[in-house]
């Protein structure tokens, strides 16, 4: 486990500017390209979220937990580095292994083996380090020579495969998880559950962003409960599974 690793959120918020579907139609454009009108489209600001403070340490396994739409998944980008914050501060120590929007970077036109240096730079890994594990990752995903053909031609099953087998090919001193993963037939999803059991094992931190209450209780111990952006309670697993799971059938 890496001592080291460190994440510190001051006062952080996030928010979207969103212009009106009117605003953004041909119609709307046309008419005011016609009557010369010249007011620009005020957009509405939508806030991801709002004053949030977090000191996550080395040993810390953290869950979010909140409704859909609470802002657990915007949280997590922050930590990723992905979202920037609109106002606070956020210092990240440690290398980060973000296991979610794990499609991204992939191209169905290059092959298989082509996307792995693809997705591998994405993730933030080093040219030289996704070429020393491509044999590696080659052979986790079971794909054989598959790998030399374009990924249009691939199944869901082996396009998720390979998009696991990349993902966490590279380890990091912090895990970023949306959901636990699990992918392919039985006997490769029990590869894929040992293996990601392992790299959480090894990381400083994790957290885990979920609705599954058994998941969290056997895997973390702290929880933060997020409404609408905002961290409304922090404390144990135990604690803030209770408070969340009786407001919900409140």
């Amino acid at each position: 486990m890496s001592l080291a690793a460190h994440i510190l959120l001051r006062n952080v918020a996030v928010t979207f500017p969103v212009l009106s579907f009117r605003d953004r139609s041909l119609r709307s454009r046309f008419v005011n390209a016609v009557t010369l009108r010249r007011t620009a489209a005020v957009p509405r600001i939508v806030s991801a979220l709002s004053d949030v403070s977090l000191d996550i340490r080395a040993g810390d396994r953290l869950a979010i937990v909140g409704a859909n739409g609470a802002g657990k998944t915007t949280l997590l980008r922050v930590l990723a580095g992905i979202y920037h914050p609109t106002a606070g501060s956020v210092d990240v120590h440690g290398r980060c292994l973000s296991l979610f929007d794990l499609q991204a970077g992939f191209d169905e036109e290059a092959t298989g083996y082509e996307n792995i240096m693809r997705r591998g730079l994405v993730i933030g890994a080093r040219r030289a380090e996704i070429d020393a594990r491509r044999a590696e990752i080659a052979e986790f995903t079971e794909l054989g020579d598959r790998l030399d053909l374009p990924l249009r031609t691939y199944s869901s099953g082996m396009m998720l495969r390979l998009i696991f087998a990349v993902a966490t090919a590279v380890e990091g001193e912090i895990v970023l998880l949306d959901e636990w993963i699990g992918v392919g037939d039985q006997q490769f999803r029990k590869k894929a559950r040992q293996r990601l059991d392992e790299i959480v094992a090894r990381a400083g931190i994790l957290v885990l962003a979920s609705h599954d209450v058994d998941l969290i209780k056997s895997t973390c111990n702290r929880a933060i409960l997020l409404e609408a952006g905002r961290i409304t309670a922090a404390g144990s697993t135990d604690e803030i599974l209770s408070r969340y799971l009786g407001g919900a059938k409140a």
